[in-house]
């Protein structure tokens, strides 16, 4: 006898009680022998198969053509099931037993539940955020997904740019408020200041200002905004960037309230603004070493209840800017820091960077500056992030290697010889800065070096084929039959998954002139620009965040320090569900199709 069925499989768990009673009394069982035709082509399909024990493949109907592979837990052929035949072949490649569930039975389901009708539709972001509910812990992940509302900020006190401090002081205490906001005039270069009481108290106590003062004289600008019905998460993440403890919740350009840390703190438990602020009074390396080394808990913390992955690197990559800014004001001396602009590289450049990982830097000198300690002050600075947990690059693709320092003028040199040279070395150079971004020093200096780099390679459709090359270095995990490759160590998801549509959308951007280093926004920018279809942008997106997230989970699970850093890349399948498979397997075609793309557009020959 067959084992019982499993009702707790997606997306079986989002049939109601009643809904999964009668699938199981439905369900007939069925036994194929080896090379046995299941399903013919052109067949009417009266029962969707549901694999207990076996495999199955998905061909045409000379099996010259091999589709997909299925085995335990897996399910076939659900399109019949929506269309009446099948449209393809399904053989038994070994002796395999199937549950059969009616047609009817499943047409009723998929009629009448629509959570699980919505797993079987073929957008891959709506069966990844099925998967995603799945796993999800309901304390924190309520709050991930709580919206800024009207009910969950407080009223805003609204003061004119001519109020005097006194008055500014007894409209504050009449509304038990300890910050107001200050309608700047139209000529200002900001709509709108703040003023707390500190900064009342300080006014009159420390610069001997006179009650009579207008409050536009001490107001701070530019106020973080946040729009109202944004994520309550996202506001937590502005405050850790800016580190403010109040924002401004705006709608449509008028105020609609404010917003403080204390409000978003009782709700939030990771204390990751807490973090932030030991980051911030750090007054040397070794208390900067033990706030950074809260950091993994509170990734473990924030993974371990569900928070989405988008949240979780855009709330980390806030924290490492902060922490490796802090180590280059301390190591750096306070004279030479608006001479020169600490780049970050990488997946840390694009905020994908969950888990500390090498080192990938450079500085940009200004034009004209004479530095003759420079090289001993960044191989401190190199020396100081090791001890903060970023490992040196095996490339030396760091500020304490000479490559990796240059003044303005020097890396638009640079540039232009990469673009001469033309070969894969050069355009992998032109790749890593493709992702800088500037978390240190005089920020502007990034600029121009940007601009000669977009310059340089927009719309130059021979060397963008060059530097789209290494997008196709790496094969899809995926073996002829659609299943995902399983080997000893698991399929490589970096290589095969991550750094395809990485690399892929950094050249796209380039080609397009889109300014944004983080691939998601990247992603959302070439799709507004009509160079990616829709649906590829958003299967990409999900795609790309599955991969993240996985590899997330894996790195978490291994304690071992004797593990590789490849074997952290490498996907144990034996621990995910039918389910992830199954979106995995969906995700590793998405960048397959998404590789033909890129050879095609950029016609690339293997």
């Amino acid at each position: 006898m067959p084992q019982p069925f499993n009702t707790s499989l997606i997306p079986f768990d989002r049939l109601d009680v009643s809904q999964q009673s009668r699938l199981v009394n439905a369900l007939d069982v069925a036994y194929f022998r080896a090379g046995e035709v299941i399903i013919q082509v052109g067949a009417s399909c009266q029962s969707l198969y549901i694999i207990l024990k076996g495999s199955v493949e998905e061909t045409s109907a000379d099996q010259q053509e091999h589709y997909a592979h299925y085995t335990t837990d897996d399910l076939f052929d659900v399109r019949a099931q929506l269309s009446g035949h099948s449209r393809h072949q399904y053989r038994a490649v070994e002796d395999t037993l199937c549950y059969l569930l009616p047609q009817p039975i499943f047409a009723e389901f998929y009629q009448q539940n629509p959570d699980f009708a919505a797993y079987f539709d073929t957008n891959l972001a709506t069966r990844q955020q099925l998967l995603e509910q799945a796993h999800r812990q309901p304390n924190l992940a309520e709050f991930i997904l709580t919206r800024i509302r009207p009910d969950n900020i407080q009223p805003c006190l609204k003061l004119s740019a001519e109020t005097d401090l006194h008055t500014a002081t007894a409209r504050m205490q009449q509304q038990n408020c300890d910050a107001a906001v200050i309608a700047l005039p139209d000529n200002a270069p900001h709509r709108f200041g703040i003023i707390t009481r500190t900064d009342l108290l300080h006014a009159v106590m420390l610069d001997g200002k006179a009650s009579s003062t207008p409050v536009s004289q001490i107001a701070t600008t530019p106020v973080i905004r946040i729009e109202l019905g944004d994520y309550l998460f996202n506001a937590m993440i502005a405050m850790t960037r800016h580190r403010v403890k109040r924002v401004l919740i705006t709608q449509d350009e008028d105020i609609a309230g404010m917003l403080d840390m204390t409000q978003v703190l009782s709700l939030f438990s990771t204390h990751s603004h807490v973090l932030a602020l030991r980051i911030a009074r750090a007054t040397s390396i070794e208390e900067l070493a033990l706030a950074s080394e809260s950091q993994p808990a509170l990734v473990q913390t924030l993974f371990n209840n569900g928070i989405h992955t988008r949240f979780i690197m855009a709330l980390i990559a806030s924290i490492n800017e902060q922490i490796i800014e802090k180590a280059f004001q301390l190591v750096v001396p306070a004279e030479r820091q608006e001479q020169c602009c600490l780049l970050v590289l990488g997946s840390e450049g694009r905020g994908e960077q969950i888990l500390k990982t090498d080192q990938d830097n450079a500085l940009i000198l200004a034009d004209g500056v004479d530095w003759p300690d420079c090289h001993t002050v960044m191989s401190t600075l190199s020396d100081t992030l090791c001890k903060l947990g970023y490992p040196t690059c095996p490339g030396k693709v760091m500020v304490s290697h000479p490559d990796w320092v240059h003044s303005v003028s020097g890396w638009q040199h640079r540039i232009r010889q990469c673009c001469e040279q033309g070969d894969e070395n050069a355009m992998m150079t032109l790749a890593i800065l493709a992702d800088a971004q500037a978390v240190a020093g005089n920020r502007n200096l990034l600029e121009p070096v940007t601009q000669t780099l977009h310059q340089r390679l927009a719309s130059q459709e021979l060397l963008l084929s060059t530097f789209a090359r290494p997008a196709m270095k790496f094969s899809v995990p995926l073996t002829l039959f659609g299943q995902i490759k399983r080997s000893k160590h698991g399929p490589d998801i970096k290589r095969g998954g991550i750094f395809p549509i990485v690399h892929g959308i950094r050249t796209l951007a380039l080609e397009y002139d889109v300014a944004e280093t983080n691939t998601f926004n990247r992603l959302t920018a070439l799709e507004q620009r009509k160079v990616l279809e829709p649906t590829t942008a958003s299967n990409l997106s999900e795609a790309l965040k599955l991969f993240i997230r996985l590899r997330l989970r894996q790195q978490l699970s291994l304690n071992d320090e004797s593990q590789s850093a490849g074997q952290q890349h490498q996907l144990d399948l034996a621990v995910l569900s039918r389910a992830e498979r199954d979106v995995l397997r969906h995700s590793l075609h998405v960048v397959k199709k998404f590789k033909e793309w890129l050879s095609y557009h950029y016609q690339l020959r293997d």
